[in-house]
């Protein structure tokens, strides 16, 4: 049975079928909704029933007991019995979401190329880390160094954090990954990070372009536009080493196919040298600046001082 569930302050309303929490409906259609643990235990995810019925399979939350408000509503576990009203704060920008600084275990090392290594991390039960399709996370390492990866899965596949590692030559922690971490090994991470997520309350076409393992955070906002059922047209250019297809630039290819960029959001992921040599010839076709996204954009936007002063 379908029944639909309103939110009061944004008037943002969504279907959820008997089988699904109020989160999993909500997140299914594209509406970010505060969580933090997914099963009740941390109160991240309290909102307030207005109108409705709802039941929890699986008991009343223990943290309803803490708050002692009868209208209060554990989202990640609550299952809708009828149509519902309630209230509770949005998430729509990256301030909007808790930087956790958690444990975890590489549940799963995967060689995906010679050089690219699969890691799944797995966090500890009662956490999960809420991210944008897109952000990335850091490693913190016992010396104090950081090391940042992009985030290669979509935000509703959240039971594991999966990273795409490439084999750096002399980098000392890509060499621990591919030479000596073991399944299961402890380390830290900090995260979500960074603005290059999938705006995806824009109904602009969208082009992507990823370079190498720039592919991972490109990865996570197709499998995320694909859920929520994104309509727009989206094209992703991918460059690589090895030869397969078109050869040359992967701007190049980019550029070739649409001459006048004037009406797409661009979303450009991989080596910064990549992301500074396109951005003249896409700013040259029409890109406009505040539609083009990438998580080199540090790096980057020296580059746009440049076209302006040269413009």
């Amino acid at each position: 049975m379908t029944f639909h569930v309103e939110i009061k302050s944004s008037a943002h309303r969504f279907p959820i079928e008997a089988h699904e929490t109020i989160l999993e409906a909500a997140l299914r259609h594209g509406i970010g909704l505060p969580y933090g643990c997914r099963n009740g235990a941390c109160g991240t995810c309290i909102a307030t029933l207005q109108t409705g019925h709802l039941h929890y399979p699986d008991g009343e939350p223990a943290v309803l007991g803490e708050l002692g408000a009868d209208n209060q509503v554990v989202i990640c576990q609550a299952h809708a019995t009828s149509d519902l009203v309630i209230s509770v704060r949005e998430v729509q920008v990256e301030q909007d979401i808790s930087i956790k600084v958690l444990p975890c275990r590489a549940e799963k090392l995967e060689r995906l190329s010679h050089d690219v290594m699969l890691v799944k991390l797995k966090l500890p039960e009662a956490e999960r880390m809420q991210f944008f399709a897109g952000q990335y996370l850091e490693f913190l390492l016992k010396d104090g160094r950081l090391r940042a990866f992009s985030i290669a899965n979509a935000p509703h596949l959240d039971e594991y954090l999966e990273l795409h590692i490439r084999h750096v030559p002399g980098g000392s922690f890509t060499g621990h990954v591919f030479d000596e971490m073991k399944d299961r090994a402890l380390l830290r991470i900090k995260g979500p990070l960074g603005s290059f997520y999938l705006r995806e309350h824009s109904s602009r076409p969208i082009l992507m372009m990823g370079g190498g393992t720039g592919i991972a955070p490109l990865k996570g906002m197709l499998e995320h536009a694909f859920h929520t059922g994104l309509d727009q047209p989206i094209h992703l250019f991918w460059g690589v080493r090895a030869r397969q297809g078109a050869t040359g630039l992967v701007s190049d290819a980019l550029l070739a196919c649409y001459p006048d960029l004037s009406a797409y959001d661009i979303y450009m992921s991989g080596p910064p040298v990549m992301i500074e040599s396109a951005m003249p010839a896409l700013v040259a076709q029409g890109a406009q600046v505040d539609h083009m996204y990438s998580d080199a954009f540090e790096f980057a936007s020296d580059v746009l001082d440049k076209i302006k002063q040269n413009g």
